[in-house]
């Protein structure tokens, strides 16, 4: 159960023996937003719609001539492996070639959560995050920009900052319209699986800058930069809608800023200066 959405896993022992990151998340009971079954088999027919190449992974999206989404992951020009979902994302199989399986699991499981829960007030985030005094702080940026980098600058000179995720946080709106940052099965290559949860204080963009300086980011920039953090077919009018009001309600509730920035401790204690100033307001 992630964000307070269960879903559920089936297929062989040795595929549950390389999802040690999802135990603290373990959940028995209760109704689930989707279903993946995970078996080896032959490569599914299908059209190719799209592609994206992120650090030598490969995700393709395509479809079949029955209707289903289908996404194939290749990993340094090696398939790892194919997930077939129905249209609404509660059902799917992943296909795994026998390479690079823990990826294709992974991949298989951040896809169908991101889809299945963009229409109930969820959004999952490429984003690294801390904690502190019982809130979340969530530091947003293309790759490459230093959120990781800023994000142990806290663990190191903010006292009483711990790591929360590292890569793929998930935010939830509730029925109050709080927001809320979970940590989640999924944090890139800093292991930090934690089921942990706290209110969103601030969100902060990052950019590298020959110097230190926080501004408060609002309107259309601020919509604009959680767009670009979240992942999500946009084409998909149910998806679209829905990631449209989270974000929408994220940039009117929640503070944003921008942090231009070495990778400095001034950089840590101006940004959290300026968060937590606000915070106590």
């Amino acid at each position: 159960m992630v964000a307070r959405h269960r879903f559920g896993v089936s297929g062989q022992a040795d595929d549950f023996a390389l999802m040690g990151n999802y135990e603290p998340f373990a959940c028995t009971d209760g109704e689930t937003v989707f279903d993946l079954a995970v078996a080896s088999g032959d490569a599914p027919a299908y059209t190719e719609e799209m592609r994206q190449d992120d650090e030598g992974q490969t995700i393709v999206c395509g479809r079949t001539a029955a209707g289903e989404t289908v996404f194939e992951f290749i990993w340094d020009g090696t398939t790892a492996g194919w997930l077939v979902c129905w249209a609404d994302y509660t059902k799917g199989r992943l296909i795994t070639t026998g390479r690079h399986v823990k990826m294709a699991i992974d991949n298989a499981l951040m896809i169908m959560y991101a889809l299945a829960t963009a229409d109930r007030g969820t959004a999952l985030f490429h984003a690294a995050v801390v904690s502190h005094e019982g809130r979340g702080y969530m530091f947003l940026g293309p790759s490459g920009t230093g959120k990781s980098t800023h994000a142990r600058l806290w663990l190191q000179h903010v006292e009483g900052a711990q790591l929360v995720n590292d890569d793929n946080p998930v935010v939830r709106i509730g029925e109050d319209g709080a927001a809320t940052v979970y940590g989640s099965p999924w944090s890139g290559k800093t292991p930090c699986y934690r089921n942990v949860h706290y209110p969103l204080g601030a969100i902060v963009l990052l950019s590298q800058a020959p110097y230190n300086k926080i501004e408060r980011l609002g309107g259309i920039h601020a919509y604009v930069a959680l767009m670009e953090s979240i992942s999500g077919k946009r084409w998909d009018r149910r998806i679209a809608d829905g990631l449209h009001s989270t974000e929408n309600a994220l940039a009117s509730t929640v503070a944003m800023w921008h942090l231009e920035c070495l990778p400095d401790e001034a950089a840590a204690r101006v940004c959290w200066g300026k968060v937590k100033m606000k915070s106590e307001k």
